[in-house]
């Protein structure tokens, strides 16, 4: 699994250990770690693209997301932008794009359309996506990521693909959240293929 701050500041750090800690507690019951967690903070493009093209089962991201111009997670404080056109071009550069099983877009409205479209041309392979549909708080991210992580390694991914776990994952808090908040869950599901100007460059 890939853990990716860009968001950088005090909020996301609590969130990264958020997300550490229910993995830990995943762990306590085996004799060696069902999975193992690469945590990314950085403001470096050449390190963000090496976590985002890095070969893992899920990698999620946590930042700002953003639209206006082009889709791009951001950090509170703006000094650190990351769009995927950019990222989609020094992906190309380097022959080799997103080749995850899972990404979980943990941000503002990452889960619309004009969000997919970029997203497509990045990868490698085909993904199951988690996106927003709305404005996400710290509330919401910790009610979803809590039921989705307990949901991801119930069986550890038996006969599935880590897309497919993934999926069935992500299935699973999304009735939770409702089921815990009496709300719409924001968090989307999908399974998103590589478009054609992406399968034409990572071959």
């Amino acid at each position: 699994m890939g853990l990716l701050d860009i968001g950088l500041d005090s909020y996301f750090d609590k969130a990264m250990a958020f997300v550490q800690s229910t993995i830990e507690n995943i762990n306590v019951d085996y004799d060696e770690p069902v999975i193992d967690v690469d945590f990314v903070r950085s403001r470096d493009p050449d390190t963000v693209l090496t976590a985002f093209t890095a070969s893992c089962d899920v990698l999620h991201v946590m930042a700002h997301g953003d639209h206006s111009i082009s889709p791009t997670f951001s950090s509170s404080d703006e000094k650190t932008n990351i769009s995927l056109e950019d990222l989609g071009e020094r992906a190309a550069d380097q022959g080799r794009g997103i080749s995850a099983g899972a990404i979980l877009a943990d941000g503002c409205k990452t889960g619309t359309g004009v969000w997919q479209k970029a997203v497509r041309d990045c990868l490698q392979g085909e993904v199951t996506y988690i996106g927003t549909s709305a404005k996400i708080g710290w509330h919401e991210s910790t009610v979803f990521c809590s039921a989705f992580y307990g949901a991801l390694f119930r069986n550890k991914g038996k006969g599935l693909s880590p897309a497919e776990q993934a999926e069935d994952a992500a299935n699973r808090a999304q009735e939770a959240y409702v089921l815990l908040t009496d709300r719409s869950c924001p968090y989307r599901v999908m399974t998103l293929a590589p478009s054609r100007r992406a399968r034409q460059v990572f071959v």
